[in-house]
């Protein structure tokens, strides 16, 4: 009887030290969300408020920052236009995208595994070298693609030099880079269970409904993670505007994020490059917001009901 009555003590023991040790493993990680994240995030909020050149001494400015730029900016509604069209052309082009090449790369066909490190090489390649390179193919005399155009009897197309073409065409670049999608996508896709697909083809269902009804409700977890990772690394775009565009033409590419580079490290107005930065920040936590209220209407959990 005694041995029964110190058995719960022993274990809750147990569980206490195990409890502790687990804290103490995670002390780097909270040291690193804290000093890598939330502080720099409390510091961009403080010198927002300033008029910091990063040479003088900061002064006080209260909320004049924000009030300048939703007032008297001539760039920030055009720069918030550009990123979030930027930004749903990026995200719905490369979801569709890598989903369909993982379900190709899924299927057995000769040099898999060749095929698979093709589709991924781009997303580890230099940036510096990937948008040169697409430079050549968008040069509006003799790049490639106008050259095709021009085989086929069509009138050549300036792609980064033309306010109309000039995000789509950027959006291309940034779709061609998902790379790590596709490899998420793939992963998941080994996941579905065959049982389902060998049960829906017995009761005559085709390819398609298949896809439908089984693939994506059964993907609709990872689908939600790349459609979250996608939003956020898109809508903080800034490499193609600096490579190839510097904003242009006119302020068609002139993202958010380069408008704030512009203003930190062309204008020296560190201040007011944090206020464009809280900014940006608030159109992330949004979408991501409404992504995440939204996830419960949509995700599939395997037992059969949603999340």
């Amino acid at each position: 009887m005694e041995t029964i009555n110190k058995s719960p003590k022993r274990r809750s023991r147990i569980n206490s030290s195990e409890a502790r040790f687990a804290y103490i493993l995670l002390i780097p990680a909270f040291l690193g969300l804290i000093f890598l994240t939330y502080l720099p995030l409390v510091g961009v909020l403080g010198i927002s408020l300033t008029n910091w050149t990063g040479l003088a001494k900061p002064k006080f400015v209260g909320i004049e920052n924000y009030i300048n730029l939703f007032t008297t900016d001539p760039y920030i509604k055009d720069s918030i236009i550009a990123t979030i069209y930027f930004a749903i052309l990026s995200v719905v082009g490369s979801m569709i995208y890598s989903l369909f090449i993982a379900m190709l790369l899924n299927r057995k066909i000769p040099a898999r595994g060749f095929f698979r490190a093709i589709f991924y090489v781009p997303y580890v390649l230099p940036a510096a070298a990937i948008y040169v390179g697409w430079s050549w193919l968008y040069e509006a005399n003799f790049g490639f693609f106008n050259f095709l155009l021009s085989e086929v009897g069509l009138n050549k197309v300036s792609f980064i030099a033309d306010s109309s073409y000039v995000v789509p065409s950027l959006s291309l670049i940034s779709i061609w880079l998902s790379g790590n999608l596709i490899v998420i996508f793939l992963a998941g896709l080994q996941n579905v269970p065959g049982v389902y697909h060998e049960a829906a083809e017995m009761d005559g269902a085709n390819g398609w409904k298949r896809f439908l009804h089984i693939t994506l409700p059964c993907m609709s977890p990872i689908i939600f993670y790349n459609l979250l990772m996608s939003l956020i690394a898109n809508l903080q775009i800034v490499t193609p505007a600096l490579a190839l565009t510097n904003g242009g033409p006119g302020n068609s590419s002139r993202f958010l994020t380069y408008l704030m580079y512009d203003q930190a490290f062309v204008n020296y107005k560190l201040g007011y490059a944090c206020a464009t930065t809280l900014v940006i920040f608030v159109i992330l936590a949004g979408f991501t917001g409404v992504l995440f209220k939204t996830s419960n209407l949509w995700i599939f959990n395997e037992g059969g009901d949603d999340k």
